[in-house]
């Protein structure tokens, strides 16, 4: 039998890719499929707001460890592990685009999504402070 190296090579990359590819998205997330809106919450926070913010729930290391916040960078948003939030001061933070009216923009998710990722910080944000 004989191989076409770079053929063989090809497909072997591919799949590999393909392995990679299809744990992205939910990799981090520990929130069970089952709590429907928390899920897809978790799911749209570490895509529009893991990059700034912190929350082991969804897989998020956004925020900078205590004591390395440079005042010059203002993407550092708060660590939702350490910070409880209710599901009216998400919704409103989501809405108008943070509380401080630094660097997030207002309306990040809107609708449905809006009340989903509020549904998610107000359940699972707050949990290393319990």
């Amino acid at each position: 039998m004989k191989f076409n190296r770079p053929r063989t090579l090809l497909i072997a990359v591919v799949a590999f890719a393909a392995l990679v590819v299809s744990g992205c998205g939910s990799q981090g997330i520990s929130v069970p499929k089952s709590e429907t809106a928390a899920y897809s919450g978790a799911e749209l926070f570490a895509q529009r707001c893991g990059g700034c913010h912190t929350i082991s729930a969804a897989g998020t290391t956004g925020s900078k460890p205590d004591g390395e916040v440079n005042s010059k960078d203002r993407t550092n948003g708060p660590n939702f592990d350490q910070r409880k939030e209710s599901y009216a001061s998400a919704i409103t933070a989501i809405r108008q685009g943070g509380f401080s009216g630094a660097i997030m923009p207002g309306n990040i998710v809107t609708g449905e999504d809006a009340e989903d990722v509020a549904t998610f910080l107000a359940k699972y944000s707050g949990k290393s402070s319990e």
